[in-house]
């Protein structure tokens, strides 16, 4: 039963999210980018110099800052989508794939930057009074109480579309691939006996146990509430991009000839006519579906965390959020690739994510897995933190604070869940719900996009008269 339940989410997601997404997400963020008079590139020193303005007053219309609402969306989203989604863009797209992984950053930027800008304009609350952010509540409060349904069908997708399916997942194949052997987990007696007991093969079992784990790490942190999620993100994140950088330094100094190369693969590659014009759109598909699981643009979960913010100024917020996509899309996902392509093997069957990036790694620095693993142990939590956040905030939604808080323990559950399910049926969960939550997301942004676009007119009259 298990096998054709996950088959019929693998054949859903490869209807929902090959055109239909693509045109979606990239085609409605072309249009922002264009009809916002390419916000993504003419406002990127504004929007760096946002990072260095003042706070607002603890007294305003937020729980955290700014910064901490990037930080908090970075860690969501520079996580192991980073790694897995682009190995897997990799293996099934070829280098080609990263090329339209960046055209997606750069509209992705577009997006968010409107997903900012319309959390801070139509910021709603819960039914206790706390500001709350999302699409939610941009579709309610924007586009007018007859919306209504399409708000709740967001929020319904986001209870399931933001439990970390492919985190939990490929998290504990990590783990396995860098610190057990087929032969060690056989051989482990308490294995055996749990296997026994609860008829499960001892590869199910080990991955139960790294699951219940892992939740009981996240616990620690979601229990805390949005504050501490973000005063671990603005430590975190820092981070763990720092070393992930320095370690791709390290591989492209290593294999300084081959990055000619391999840049001109990735463009090649991206305009190849020779297979057709159908395997063009194929690569292009698949290198825009694993960007949306990388940056979120689009999706909406930014403008929820975005909501939560104490600036009061839509723009301010949008200039902020816009940066997410030029560090996962642009710097993080390329720091990968760069590091697969110039020392890993794609040409592999089936569907690998973590596994063909922890072989290049390996091949290429000494212990290299053993230090991507702490990598990844970093990205894979902090976006489950950030994540059980979202996922809270439209459950809060659809039943109330009281009852919504229960979301938590099913949250941490289902990370138990997805740490034992094959990589295919995770992928394709997850892709399934992400374009779920785009429908709303982008019909809300799209509609409502001549308002940013006068917000953002006044803004800049304003600021240099």
């Amino acid at each position: 039963m298990f096998d054709t339940i996950g088959q019929f989410i693998i054949n859903a997601a490869e209807v929902l999210c090959g055109y239909p997404l693509f045109f979606l997400l990239i085609g409605g963020g072309l249009y922002l980018f264009l009809s916002s008079g390419a916000v993504s590139l003419r406002r990127l020193p504004a929007a760096i110099a946002e990072l260095r303005r003042k706070p607002d007053s603890k007294a305003a219309n937020g729980q955290i800052s700014s910064v901490q609402a990037l930080a908090s969306v970075v860690a969501a989203t520079v996580g192991l989508g980073n790694i897995a989604g682009v190995a897997i863009a990799l293996v099934m797209g070829g280098p080609g794939a990263i090329f339209w992984m960046w055209v997606s950053a750069l509209v992705g930027m577009a997006t968010k930057y409107h997903e900012g800008v319309l959390a801070i304009m139509y910021k709603g609350k819960d039914d206790q009074g706390n500001p709350q952010g999302g699409p939610m509540h941009i579709i309610e409060r924007g586009l007018g109480q007859k919306w209504k349904p399409l708000a709740r069908f967001f929020a319904i997708a986001g209870l399931f579309g933001t439990m970390c399916i492919m985190n939990a997942n490929q998290l504990t194949e990590a783990f396995m691939s860098t610190f057990t052997t087929p032969e060690g987990i056989a051989s482990n007696s308490l294995i055996s006996t749990l296997g026994g007991f609860l008829g499960l093969e001892n590869v199910r079992v080990y991955r139960l146990l790294f699951g219940c784990a892992i939740a009981a790490v996240v616990a620690v942190v979601i229990l805390g509430g949005i504050k501490r999620i973000a005063r671990v993100a603005t430590v975190l994140v820092p981070f763990m991009v720092g070393v992930y950088f320095i370690m791709v330094l390290y591989i492209i100094i290593t294999n300084i000839s081959g990055v000619p190369a391999v840049f001109k693969s990735i463009f090649t590659e991206a305009f190849n006519l020779r297979a057709g014009i159908g395997a063009l759109a194929g690569i292009a598909i698949i290198g825009a579906r694993r960007a949306a699981l990388v940056n979120d643009a689009g999706i909406g979960t930014a403008s929820i965390m975005h909501g939560a913010s104490r600036n009061e100024s839509p723009v301010r917020e949008g200039l902020i959020a816009m940066l997410g996509p030029s560090i996962d899309s642009g710097l993080v996902c390329t720091l990968t690739a760069l590091a697969i392509l110039l020392c890993g093997n794609i040409d592999v069957e089936g569907v690998k994510g973590l596994e063909v990036a922890m072989q290049a790694f390996r091949s290429a620095i000494p212990a290299g897995d053993i230090i991507l693993m702490c990598v990844v142990i970093c990205f894979a939590m902090s976006s489950m933190f950030s994540y059980s956040f979202y996922g809270t905030t439209c459950a809060n939604y659809l039943f109330g604070t009281r009852r919504g808080r229960y979301y938590t323990w099913f949250f941490l559950a289902s990370l138990i869940i997805f740490a034992v399910v094959p990589i295919e049926a995770a992928v394709g969960a997850c892709d399934l719900f992400y374009a779920l939550m785009a429908i709303p997301t982008m019909t809300a942004i799209l509609l409502l996009s001549p308002k940013v676009r006068r917000a953002t007119s006044d803004f800049f009259k304003h600021k240099t008269t």
